[in-house]
């Protein structure tokens, strides 16, 4: 039996991975590199006939690091995680941070991630200043601004279609202490929470909210908004942030686990429990940040079929809209993630541009691709697009609509890799690559 590569969302394609320290020799001939697998769809599976990836996580050497500048330079399977533990107690963290730990540099760029910073610092490829890269036709290139300035912009977002990341400089940021100042609220309704998001970013460089999906009425789209920012010297404990325990879910829950019912019950607890209207607290970085990584293996709780997640960005006026769809579909979260988007990146397929994204962690069931093509739809009719690192349902001909910059990406890839070497899963499914 053929083995099987795996993806955060139980995706599953057969192939297999060489993985090695020697991250330049182990590229040459083959057409995907993929980190910790936290892509949530198949952008990290195989295609049928380039079964064989590249593992790049033996690849985590730190290259230099100028305290000075901040900059940064290190092999591409450095994980997020060993970048906080060894530099945010030197008072330093990285410009900006996706929601998990569990990322290497490689697929920061890849994915060109974003975080509750977007609004005001923009997606990671705004703050890389250059990359070393392996060619489909096994030339090794520096990408920057100012040397291969197309293959720079294509591979920010590019999802790992144009060419194996070998190298990564960018510029971390400066912090006063290890430490978060949080404010916490709770919003009665989805306008007063849109409202919130677009006051908070004014002053607050962080901020984010978990919103109640099938709450319905004048109470839809009800939740916790936060807001944060780095304490100063004064406002935070003297000692560092500790190491938090971790739990884990020993094993694959059964499907009836996470039924609309319970679902639903979480989603009252979890907002009752915020007693307070607001609430104001130095907080650990980890739990502010990374919240779901205090669970490992918590992908298991959605059982053996797994889960996606549907992330797309709106107008503001649009959300009330979109989440009317969604329970009408019968869509059911218990993580629905909203937050302020800024202008759009430079990036080719980068995902954020100015609005709001909605989140929306889900079970896949039997009529998933039936809710899929129809929010999808509404995205579309709103000038919306999705983000291709959770996507694992999206259609060609949905994504091709909702993606004006896609020819300008296909232009460079075309130059870069003229033979379509480079692929995935998701780039047979999404872009038509040859299987």
């Amino acid at each position: 039996m053929a083995a099987l590569l795996e993806s955060w969302g139980r995706r599953m394609a057969p192939g297999s991975e060489v993985v090695s320290e020697d991250l330049e020799r182990i590229t040459a001939g083959r057409a995907l590199s993929r980190g910790l697998a936290r892509s949530y769809g198949d952008a990290c599976l195989p295609a049928p006939s380039s079964s064989e990836i590249v593992g790049t996580t033996l690849a985590d050497r730190i290259l230099a690091f100028d305290p000075a500048t901040g900059l940064l330079r290190a092999e591409a399977g450095l994980s997020l995680r060993e970048i906080v533990r060894l530099f945010l107690p030197r008072g330093f963290f990285v410009p900006v941070s996706p929601g998990t730990m569990f990322v290497t540099l490689g697929g920061m760029v890849a994915a060109d991630v974003h975080g509750k910073n977007h609004h005001r610092d923009g997606c990671f490829g705004a703050h890389v200043t250059s990359l070393r890269m392996r060619l489909a036709d096994g030339r090794i290139v520096t990408a920057s601004r100012s040397e291969n300035p197309d293959l720079f912009r294509a591979t920010l977002g590019g999802m790992g279609l144009t060419g194996h990341v070998l190298e990564v400089e960018f510029r971390m940021t400066r912090v006063p202490s290890p430490w978060i100042l949080c404010e916490s609220e709770r919003i009665d309704d989805l306008e007063a929470f849109v409202a919130g998001l677009k006051a908070a970013a004014r002053d607050w460089p962080f901020t984010v909210g978990w919103i109640d999906c099938l709450s319905a009425g004048r109470h839809m789209g009800r939740g916790i908004l936060l807001r944060g920012r780095w304490a100063e010297r004064g406002e935070a404990p003297m000692r560092p942030p500790r190491p938090l325990p971790r739990l884990s879910v020993p094993f694959v829950l059964p499907e009836w686990a996470l039924s609309r019912f319970t679902i639903r019950i979480f989603n009252e607890v979890y907002y009752r429990a915020h007693v307070a209207r607001s609430r104001r607290r130095v907080r650990h970085p980890e739990p502010f940040f990374y919240p779901l990584d205090a669970i490992l293996h918590w992908n298991r709780i959605y059982g053996r079929r797994g889960f996606f997640q549907y992330q797309c960005v709106l107008p503001e006026a649009s959300a009330r809209r979109f989440l009317e769809l969604l329970t009408s579909l019968g869509g059911a979260s218990f993580l629905c993630v909203i937050k302020d988007c800024g202008a759009e990146g430079e990036g080719l397929l980068s995902f954020p541009k100015p609005g709001i994204s909605i989140a929306l962690d889900m079970a896949v069931r039997d009529d998933t691709q039936r809710i899929v093509d129809a929010l999808n739809e509404r995205v579309i009719a709103e000038g919306g697009r999705v983000y291709l690192a959770k996507d694992a349902f999206t259609r060609p001909e949905h994504f091709r609509s909702m993606e004006p910059r896609l020819p300008a990406f296909e232009r460079a890839r075309r130059h870069w890799d003229p033979e379509g070497r480079m692929k995935s899963a998701q780039s047979v499914r999404v872009l038509g690559d040859a299987p």
